[in-house]
């Protein structure tokens, strides 16, 4: 199994990291020793929103030999979803069979077609902006539409880290992660809609 967690200038790096920590703990604690992922963008360095630099791994290649992708939000996204040339690379992800974005991260999926008729959430401030793209717009924390996974604000991406470990390796790994991590997930119907497509 191979992850994309795509990257570009001013996402907010808790996005990134707070789904980027638990999934990938279930290499490192042994669940599914043969996951890869890889940092995927445009450029060779992207900096966060506060000017923290990130080295880009897989640089302006097709994403479409990846099982999931992610997408962090930011202030970034803003300018991304217009950007044509962002917005094509994104569209070779179009088959990838599970995508997954965190705030306005959710806007990105939006704008290169994939949340068309799509149950999704993002930043609570900003679901009148997802809803230009077609989307489905729910509140929820978490929504689950089968293939494209969204969550809200920043601090949802724990959560939704979380959530996809356990999608991806069951609730055993996912209690023994946040256990690890010292994170008192406690998932509840009212944070999460599952809307399967």
């Amino acid at each position: 199994m191979k992850i994309a967690f795509v990257v570009f200038d001013k996402l907010t790096l808790l996005d990134l990291v707070g789904f980027y920590d638990p999934v990938t703990r279930l290499r490192t604690m042994g669940f599914l020793p043969e996951l890869e992922w890889d940092i995927c963008g445009l450029d060779k360095h992207v900096a966060d929103d506060r000017g923290l630099w990130l080295r880009v791994s897989r640089v302006g290649e097709s994403l479409s030999g990846y099982d999931v992708l992610f997408l962090p939000g930011g202030i970034g996204t803003r300018k991304l979803c217009s950007h044509r040339p962002f917005l094509d690379w994104l569209a070779t992800g179009k088959n990838i069979p599970l995508k997954a974005s965190v705030c306005t991260g959710a806007l990105l999926l939006g704008a290169a077609g994939f949340l068309e008729n799509r149950p999704a959430t993002t930043h609570p401030r900003l679901l009148d902006e997802l809803k230009a793209y077609g989307a489905h717009v729910s509140s929820a924390r978490i929504v689950d539409g089968g293939d494209v996974v969204t969550a809200g604000g920043v601090s949802a991406s724990l959560d939704l880290g979380l959530y996809i470990v356990e999608r991806l390796a069951g609730e055993n790994a996912m209690r023994r992660i946040a256990t690890q991590m010292d994170y008192p997930y406690q998932p509840s119907p009212e944070m999460l809609l599952v809307c399967p497509a």
